[in-house]
This record gives structure tokens, sequence and C-alpha cells, in this order.
């Protein structure tokens, strides 16, 4: 549970047991950093100690209830680098018994997702696209293959199966020792049970962790608790968005046609019947997943703590509530009818909203970090013991992972939001993974924008960190509903209307979610230079800038614009916002600096407006001079529009001539009705996020998380024009980036063109050159302008030429793509620079 440096402290349990090192090993003389010889989470999250359920080895009660249906491990994982995680703890597991001398009971007889409907094939093809560029092993396989590996199936409505070799089942309680023997071959002393009783912040940055046993000092500490994370949080007064669920799985008695196998049946995933089955001895394990109308929470635990001393007890088995998966896996697996159920088991398994654990810093409390909400256990352990530990000890992560960031929630994640999101996400654990997914339970928050009301009933909102914003509108007669595919859906044609609305015309954008930040005081402008490796510009003005790590990462992406002396106001992406705050925050402190740091993200709104009109409609609303002369590019000022206040920035995401425009969240309403009735003339009307998208695309804005993040420097992004290493500030990362430069680049961001038929890239599919995956898409849209699909690859230095021929992978098949100067379409900026310069002719 908790982790520090100085006599290192994992707190294991939520009762907490304490793992303590005395022997560590210093980096250097005077670093403060440890090595960090063992990382062991024997919470319920990462898999339960049996030592701790049911007693001392030799003495194994019959309790011993979570371990199997626990103990799945998988190489498959839909998120990018998620599946680094996995493949880590798998490889870490495999050569755990030879370098410890522990036994784990590792199988790995692979695993098989079944389809039994055309569009679960299309996902299978879709995730494998996204796998050919990592080195886990995946294959799509024939119902004949299927049936030789796991012959005991009924084949009727079987299309093809998704295989992981590898893949497989391991025992807990023998992993938990093994690691624990690691650690202390390493130097590490392990003691437990240390019940925690208070967590004190000192000053200085350090943690005094109170247990009947004494004072712990601990340089930064790790909630890693388990269920019991939600009451370590409120120590020291946070609430984790977390609630346990109760999960049940079957057990059955021998039955002879397993016994009689010559080999381990695969771990079986029956994704339409959501349940998962394996062998278990001669008999079966299986484990549904109910619909979010049947499932539990357990939510008496949320209001009132975990019972004391919780440890071997069960909750209550319910048939009932799974009799309709134990029926599907009965057809699907036909021996189970004549099977004898020997054991129903129903515990508690810990989510998080989105299901996927918490795994970093948190933001507003310094050293706090968290390891929590794994609700698929065992299979992350290794994988963010290892993320977490380098981590801590390179000061920066060692590749990107912000879908875990635990700073994806804030203050809007209320209990009944979780609780909601919860049962969607275990309900909705086998349902198929879409791109563009949206998920509606618990929405709307309170993180509602000011046009939400006068939105909602035209557009298709999409999800962005408690926010609703408009991703696409429809028009009267056309189809409105939520219709996820593979392929092209019913957005397809209103997205190019809105396109053509920008290019030809003038939109608005509802842009509210945007992480808004105000940084003043002395020390403001030292303390952005040594953050940001653009220059600072000057009053009255903005510029776009990246937050870098040591390594030379790119971490964020900003617009700073410098709105008096000294004071300055930073945007950067709705998911972004409190993942950025905290870096900066860290810095601040580190460094000393004499600052005030505001997050005023709840208290305004932003509107975009853009297209080629947008300069006529605007002045109509002002006196302020909004000529090209008057009010530049890049340039922000304060104005009034209808009198309404605003901090107008001539800037657009989209390209074209356009400015975002904050005012105070509750003045939304009042000042959109005014553009939009001043727009009347010029044909004025809303667009959403996807249009944006294309437009940015076809511009070649880059966008952070998908073609630059803590995997990829700037250098290789195509961003050098925002890094300034010749700056006098010896901002983070600047060495790193000089050492990239010389050493040269080995691959590089290009544009691609594909002709396609009814799918567009999304980003994250492999591309293909010669035979062999060579890279892959970062983002893609389809570009309205030529018709064509566009994306962003990432291929090797060699192969990034203008002209350059390669394929991408989409839905099993391989596009033809060319790689093109980039950008496709000139921004309105550069298209009025050169017609100054050159007139037509030349542009």
């Amino acid at each position: 549970m908790v982790c520090g440096e100085a006599n290192t402290g994992v707190y294991t349990r939520g009762k907490p047991t304490l793992i303590c090192r005395n022997t560590m090993e210093r980096q250097s003389r005077n670093s403060d950093n440890w090595r960090w010889l063992c990382w062991c989470e024997s919470g319920l999250s990462l898999g339960q100690s049996r030592h701790e359920r049911c007693g001392p080895p030799g003495k194994i009660g019959a309790h011993c209830w979570i371990y199997l249906a626990r103990s799945l491990t998988t190489y498959f994982h839909p998120g990018i680098n998620l599946k680094k995680i996995h493949y880590y703890s798998i490889k870490l597991y495999e050569k755990l018994e030879e370098e410890t001398g522990q036994a784990v009971g590792f199988h790995q007889p692979g695993s098989i997702r079944i389809a039994t409907t055309p569009v679960r094939v299309d996902e299978f093809k879709y995730q494998m696209t996204r796998t050919g560029w990592h080195a886990t092993e995946q294959y799509i396989i024939e119902p004949e293959k299927i049936q030789e590996m796991f012959p005991l199936l009924n084949m009727n409505k079987i299309l093809a199966g998704l295989y992981n070799p590898g893949d497989g089942h391991i025992d807990p309680y023998s992993l938990t020792m093994a690691l624990a023997a690691g650690a202390r071959k390493y130097g590490a002393l392990l003691k437990y049970p240390a019940l925690v009783t208070s967590l004190k912040p000192r000053s200085d940055g350090t943690w005094d962790v109170e247990t009947p046993q004494g004072s712990v000092r601990a340089n930064r500490i790790v909630n890693a608790a388990g269920f019991w994370a939600r009451e370590v949080g409120k120590m020291i007064g946070l609430e984790h968005p977390l609630i346990p669920v109760q999960h049940q799985y079957v057990v059955t008695s021998s039955i002879p046609e397993v016994k009689a196998l010559k080999r381990e049946l695969p771990v079986l995933r029956d994704l339409e019947g959501s349940f998962y089955l394996r062998q278990e001895r001669d008999g079966l394990l299986f484990g549904p997943y109910e619909s979010q109308e049947k499932m539990k929470v357990q939510d008496t635990w949320v209001t009132n703590g975990v019972p004391p001393g919780f440890g071997k007890e069960l909750f209550e088995s319910d048939l009932d509530r799974i009799m309709e998966h134990i029926e599907i896996a009965m057809e699907m697996v036909p021996v189970l009818k004549k099977a004898d159920i020997i054991n129903v088991v129903n515990g508690p398994i810990t989510y998080s909203p989105d299901i996927l654990p918490m795994v970093g810093p948190h933001q507003g409390v310094r050293n706090y970090w968290v390891a929590v909400g794994f609700g698929y256990g065992i299979i992350h352990a290794g994988g963010v013991g290892k993320y977490l530990s380098d981590w801590i000890l390179h000061g920066e992560p060692p590749f990107d992972l912000i879908e875990l960031d635990p700073n994806r929630y804030g203050k809007w994640t209320t209990t009944q939001y979780t609780e909601a999101k919860a049962r969607e996400s275990y309900g909705f654990n086998n349902i198929v993974g879409y791109p563009k997914e949206e998920r509606f339970a618990g929405r709307p928050t309170q993180r509602v924008s000011g046009l939400y009301k006068t939105l909602e009933s035209k557009c298709s909102m999409g999800f962005h960190a408690g926010w609703e914003q408009p991703h696409w509108f429809y028009k009267p007669g056309q189809d409105t509903g939520y219709r996820p595919s593979f392929r092209r859906t019913n957005w397809f044609e209103p997205v190019g209307s809105e396109y053509k609305q920008v290019m030809q015309r003038v939109g608005v954008i509802d842009l509210s979610p945007f992480g808004k930040f105000n940084i003043k005081g002395q020390d403001s402008i030292r303390l952005l230079d040594h953050l940001f490796a653009n220059v600072i510009p000057k009053v009255g003005f903005t510029n776009i800038s990246h937050m870098l790590t040591p390594k030379g990462r790119v971490y964020a992406e900003l617009t700073v614009s410098h709105q008096s002396p000294g004071e300055f106001l930073l945007v950067t992406g709705s998911g972004s916002e409190l993942h950025d705050l905290r870096w900066i925050e860290e810095e601040a402190v580190r460094g000393r600096y004499d600052v005030e740091i505001k997050n005023v993200t709840d208290e305004f709104g932003v509107l975009g407006v853009a297209g080629p009109h947008a300069r006529k409609v605007l002045q109509k609303l002002t006196s302020e001079d909004l000529s090209d002369d008057a009010f530049k590019f890049l340039q922000t000022k304060s104005l009034k529009f209808s009198n309404i206040p605003v901090t107008a920035i001539r800037i657009s995401y989209t390209g074209e001539l356009g400015w975002e425009l904050y005012h105070r969240r509750e003045d939304s309403a009042a000042l959109y009705d005014v553009i939009m009735n001043a727009g009347q003339e010029e044909g004025i009307d809303n667009f959403g996020t996807y249009a944006m998208n294309a437009l940015r695309l076809e511009k070649a804005f880059r966008a952070w998380g998908s073609e630059m993040n803590c995997d990829t420097n700037p250098l290789e992004a195509g961003l050098e024009y925002f890094v300034k290493l010749n700056k006098p500030a010896d901002f983070i990362g600047k060495e790193a980036l000089k050492q990239i430069r010389a050493k040269g680049l080995t691959r590089r961001l290009v544009c691609l063109t594909l002709a396609t038929d009814d799918v567009d890239p999304e980003g994250n599919e492999s591309v293909w050159w010669n035979g062999k995956v060579v890279g892959n898409t970062t983002s893609g849209s389809y570009s309205y302008s030529i018709q064509k699909s566009l994306a962003f690859a990432y291929v090797p230095i060699e192969l990034s030429q203008v002209g350059q021929q390669v394929e991408v992978e989409l839905l099993g098949r391989n596009y033809p793509a060319t790689i093109i100067q980039e950008p496709l379409v000139l921004t309105e900026q550069t298209r009025n620079q050169l017609q100054k310069n050159g007139g037509k002719d030349k542009m």
C-alpha cells in the first residue's frame, strides 16, 4: 500500500501488510534515487496471497476462493501500451522459478477468443492490425483449428477465433511467495501484518506512516491496498473512485472427456456468451460477467467501509444471477451438461469507473502515488510493478499510459457516477470494442458547459473528462442514433457537411472541455522557460509549447498566452488537464519558484469560431478592430462581444481563420446566441470534434496522445519549429534532445493518403512494406477535400521520403498508401501570406 525509498515500504494489504527494505543500493553517492529491488502487491487486486487469506503455508484453509478465477494471464489487451504491461508480467512469471527456486504453477496452454457473429470477426481483424507492430503473438484462426485445439466445443456457431499462444493461468499463492523470495534474495525485509493507522505528510514532501509497530519515514508512498484503497485515500482526504463488485465463478467435478485429453485445453473466452472457461485439473472452471442489470455492487463497502477483519469470507452465491450464462456455457461446451458443480464462489473485485487501474502520482498531494483498481488482477502485477519502479527511479514514465493516469478523474467523479460506470463496465466486459466508442451510464456529470441544454438535442455528444462535447450534428431527417461501426457509419455524411461549413462559410464549436490554468508571480517567466521547449511569447501573444521529459520525450502540448506582464493562460486538452497540472505544480515546488498556479478549467467556457467569414461575423459584435493588421495571428486580447467579456485568441485547430473565445462559463449560452444571430447572413452553423479532426489532419496539425506523447520525441514527430535548442534557458529535456539530434533519428512521422473503400484509419494500425510490418499509424480520418483516407504514421527514416509507397492494414486487408508532402491543405494564414508574397499562381 505504501512505498518509500527510505525504509522502502509497500503495504500490500488493505489492513495492510507492510513490506519494508532495510538493505538498499544508492545509484550514486548523492542521488535521491534508490534502486528498487522488489515490487510485490499481494493485495486482492493483484492476486490474493493465500498466506494472508487462509493461514500460513501448510495450513491452507477452505476459503482460497479467488485464486482460480483471478489467475488468468493473457497477452491480449485492446490498449496499445497495456499490451506491454501484460507482456512484461508474463515474461517475468516465466523466469521466476529459475530465478528464485520457488515454483509458481504457471500453465501456458494459450487462449482462444471465439467469434460467433460477423461483427465480432471484424473486431478480431481490427485488433490484429493493432498488434502487428508489437512483440505479442496473436493470430486469427479458422474453426477447424479451433476444434483441433478445443475438441469439446460445439462448433455450430463459431466463425473464427483470436488465438494468443503463451496465455494461461498461474497460482497466485505460489507467485506471491516467489516474488517475496526474490525480494528477500535482493535484500528486502518483509514485515506483516502492519496496520496503517494514519498517513502524515511533512513539509519537505516526505511522509510519516503510522503503524502499531511504530512510524515509518518514507520519501513517497504508493497506495496499493486493493479494495481497502478508498479507506487509505480517505486518510489524506482523497476519495478514490473505486467500488467492489461481486464476481462469481463455478468449478466442476472431474469430467471424463476432460480427463481423457492428452494436453491441457486453451483458456476459452466466449465473448457473446460473456464468460471465460478453462481446465481445472480434470474438470472445468468458468466465470461469467452478468449484465449491468443483474450484476451486484457491494455498495455498503463504499458507504460503511470494508468490514473489520474481512479476509476469508465470501459473499453468498447466487446461481440465478448467472444462470443465463451457465446455459450458454453448456450449449457451447456440452460436456458441462453432465458435470457436477462442486463449488460456486462469489467474491469481491475492485473496479474503477472505466475498469482500468489507476497507476502513478496523484495530483494535488506531494509524493503520493497509487496502484489501485485492478479489475483484471494478476496479469497487471509484474508489469505495473516494473512500470512504477522505473518511473520513480528515472523521474518519468518508461512509456505512455495516460489511460491509467489516476488524474483522469476529478471532483466530478462522484460515488453515484462511480457505481453507475462500474456496473456498466462490468456488464460490458465482453461487448464489441468499436472505434469512437461511447458509453452512456452516469452521464451527464455536473461538468457540462453552458451550451449543453442548447445543443444536446441537435448533436451526438462525446464524453471528455467528465464533459459533454458535440462530436457531430444532425439535421432533420438524418439518423440520429449512436451507430458504432468499424466502417463508415451514420455520422460520415453529416461530418462532411460540417467540414464544408468551416471551409466555405463559418462554424461554431464548443471547446469548453479544454484544461485551463492561470499562472502568475515574480518567477512565472522563469518557471515556464524551464518547463517549455519553446520561447516565452511576448505580452499579448500566444504560442504552441511543449513540456518534455528529462529523456526528451513529449510530456504535454499546451498553448501559452502571455496576457499581461508575468501573467499567463495555459490551455491543454481535456484529457490532459490534471496530468499536465501535476507536472507543472511539481516543477514549481521542486525549483522553489515564486508563482501562483490556479486551475480555472471549470470557471471558463470556450467557443471556437472558424471559417472564411469568422471575422465578418465577430466584427458585428465589437468595436475592436479585428482586421488582419490589427488582430494578428496568435495574438490575444481582452474585449467584449455584445457587452460579454471575452479573452480572444486568434488561433484555430481547424487551420482556418478563427478565434478561440474564453469567457465566464455562465455567459456561454448568451455568447453563443449573439454569435449565431450575427452570422445568419453568412450561413453560420455548428460543427463538432469529428469535423475538427478531419480539418486538423489535412493541415498536418499533430495531436498530443496520438502523434506525440511519452513514447516519442519532438524531432521525430516533426515539431522542430516549436523546439528552441538555442534559447538560453536550460529547459527540461534540452540536453537529451541535443543527444538525440546528434545521434540521428531512426524513424519519422509522415503523412499518408490511402485508397480505401468504406473504412478509414483510426490510429495504431500496422504499416507494411515489402511483406513486413515497419511502423504504425497514429491517427487518421477521411479527407473530404481529396475524397481519400488520410493518416499520420511513424515509419523508418529510410522509408520516410515523399512518394514512398507502403501499405496500411485495415480490417484484415492491406491498402496501398503513399507518403505525401504535408500539409495536404495549407492553413489560412499560409495561404494569405503566399498571396501577399506572390499572388495566386505562387500559392
